[in-house]
């Protein structure tokens, strides 16, 4: 606030603003704050990510990061006696403690729940936090304010709170865009490295001797948070994790989320985490004598789209010969898949976006190194394929399409024109094996569903557990829960006739994995009919420019499937990351 005295305009007692300082000087203050907080907000999505998943930390954060502004805004023109240069004084020292109120918040996560734990984690983080900031922001900008006066009160009002808030976004949208080519280079580059580092630069804006409150955080986050990227809290988090018999072989965060590739001591496996998803695992204890060719993986889908190769060509011989056939492998996980494509001697390309999953599957999954490896964007990778002249295209026998993580699938990679690019680089003869993981009871299923049978003109789908299975009750289910939530491979061909069918399986295509005898030859087979619903615009596919359609359906189904994965693995995995 500020008082008029013969046509002056001087601070009262509660500005933040020093009178000796000048107008460029504050400005430049106020807008570093609203940067920071605008950073803070951005990582702060990427902390909740692996205890809640990223669509589910989501779901309020935009209307909380809205209201707090809105409300700092608001304290310093209307109240301001209620924060005096308090807030000023507070904000340092709150920038500190986040991540120590995080990790205790964390450690509540399956009270909480989902989507409530991410809500209430970022109303007592990041929403004060934003808060006070756009409060101190307000009062640096007080001369500001009052020589837009001249363009009318609301002008003035509301000036600051709306450039506060473009700029919020505006940031927000540049570290969106930004952020993941960085994020995992080094310690500071991190989550935790970047929340000491906004903390720090809150320091620096503004120095107070508050920030003594924050001694304790700050010992806290550099010893004993395993959270952060130190060798000391690394060994913390190992130390944590054996006393559940798990052991943590190596994470590093990267642009789809914190990776981490865990042992199980109690039960046999190892496994590669992304955020609050598996990507995949293998069974690591064998009785003696065992020794499969390639691994057992944990999830029978894996298997399941192996079977692949057991689909019959369409000109009548009994089988296609390995030697010789092509395989493009869209998202890799672990590897299980395309290490057994590999092993039965078909030249495999595999695409994938993160190159640290590629690297933990290759140095801890015994990915075999034989393999075209493209680490990008599949849809980009595709695009290119496609402009190719007709004659250099790559065409393939076989496609894996495998990219669900999270609960919620990457949808740009399930639309109709994407489908269609696969479809061109498919043989004639060729057959594609998508895998998706949903409700087959929610529309977005359907609509997934109804997309890939509007591309290729043959598919037959299968589930991998009986629908039998999902009636167990644990104890924990909730209206929300999904109802009939299970991994499907959907299997499709491009050509009409003949039938789509399976030849069965021999010992060689095993490879010497129990596993592999026991899911190769798929079963509980679904009729396509039940991803009709008379409710549902029958004709309606997902197409690139209408996405909205299937992100509308992501937030229930993303819940659902936390809920699993906190029965797969325990919630001191996930919340200790």
């Amino acid at each position: 606030m500020a008082r008029k005295s013969k046509g002056k305009t001087t601070p009262t007692a509660t500005s933040t603003r020093s009178p000796t300082q000048p107008l460029w000087l504050n400005v430049s203050r106020a807008v570093i704050l609203l940067l920071l907080a605008s950073a803070s907000s951005q990582i702060s999505q990427r902390t909740l990510a692996p205890v809640y998943g990223g669509t589910p930390s989501s779901k309020y954060h935009g209307a909380l990061s809205v209201a707090a502004l809105f409300t700092g805004a608001l304290l310093r023109s209307r109240f301001p006696e209620l924060l005096g240069r308090r807030d000023a004084a507070i904000l340092p020292a709150l920038a500190i403690w986040v991540p120590t109120i995080q990790y205790f918040l964390f450690q509540h996560s399956s009270e909480l729940g989902n989507p409530l734990g991410p809500a209430v984690t970022e109303l007592l983080t990041i929403f004060p936090l934003v808060l006070l900031s756009m409060s101190v922001a307000s009062g640096l900008l007080e001369e500001l304010t009052s020589r837009l006066e001249r363009y009318g009160q609301f002008v003035s009002e509301q000036g600051v709170l709306v450039g506060g808030w473009l700029l919020f976004r505006a940031m927000d949208g540049v570290l969106q865009s930004t952020l993941p080519r960085y994020i995992g280079i080094n310690a500071i580059f991190t989550v935790g490295g970047l929340q000491l580092g906004i903390a720090a630069l809150y320091t620096v804006t503004l120095p107070s001797l508050w920030v003594l409150l924050a001694i304790p955080s700050l010992l806290f986050s550099l010893t004993w948070n395993v959270h952060m990227p130190f060798a000391g809290t690394t060994a913390r988090l190992n130390a944590t994790l054996q006393e559940i018999g798990f052991q943590l072989v190596d994470r590093q965060e990267s642009l789809t989320g914190y990776i981490s590739v865990l042992d199980s001591s109690k039960f046999g496996f190892r496994a590669m985490r992304c955020d609050h998803s598996l990507l995949g695992g293998d069974w690591t204890r064998k009785f003696p004598g065992y020794n499969p060719r390639v691994a057992d993986p944990i999830f029978a889908v894996f298997t399941m789209l192996e079977s692949v190769r057991l689909a019959l060509p369409d000109n009548g011989k009994a089988r296609r010969e390995d030697a010789g056939s092509n395989a493009l492998v869209i998202g890799l996980g672990v590897g299980s898949t395309p290490a057994a494509l590999i092993h039965h001697g078909i030249n495999t390309t595999i695409v994938e976006i993160d190159p640290v999953v590629h690297r933990f599957a290759s140095q801890y999954f015994h990915l075999p190194s034989n393999h075209t490896a493209v680490i990008g964007d599949a849809l980009t990778f595709v695009e290119e394929e496609q402009r190719r002249q007709p004659e250099e295209i790559s065409q393939y026998d076989y496609i894996i399409h495998d990219v669900f993580t999270g609960g919620v699938e990457p949808v740009e990679l399930f639309t109709a024109e994407f489908l269609q690019g696969l479809s061109a680089l498919l043989k004639d003869d060729g057959v594609i094996a998508i895998n998706y993981a949903g409700d087959i009871s929610l529309p977005g299923t359907r609509l997934v569903v109804r997309t890939v049978l509007s591309v290729f003109p043959q598919c037959r789908i299968f589930r991998e557990n009986d629908s039998g299975d999902n009636d167990k009750d644990d104890g924990k289910s909730s209206s929300s829960s999904p109802a009939d939530f299970t991994n499907m491979v959907i299997m499709c061909k491009k050509t009409t006739t003949p039938p789509l069918r399976f030849r069965e399986p021999t010992p060689a295509d095993f490879l010497g994995s129990r596993a592999r005898e026991m899911y190769m030859v798929l079963r509980h087979e679904v009729d396509p009919a039940v991803f009709v619903d008379n409710n549902d615009d029958n004709d309606e596919i997902l197409r690139a420019v209408k996405t909205n359609v299937l992100t509308a359906s992501h937030a229930n189904s993303a819940v659902g499937h936390w809920r699993i994965m906190r029965n797969v693995l325990p919630a001191e995995v996930w919340e200790n990351w």
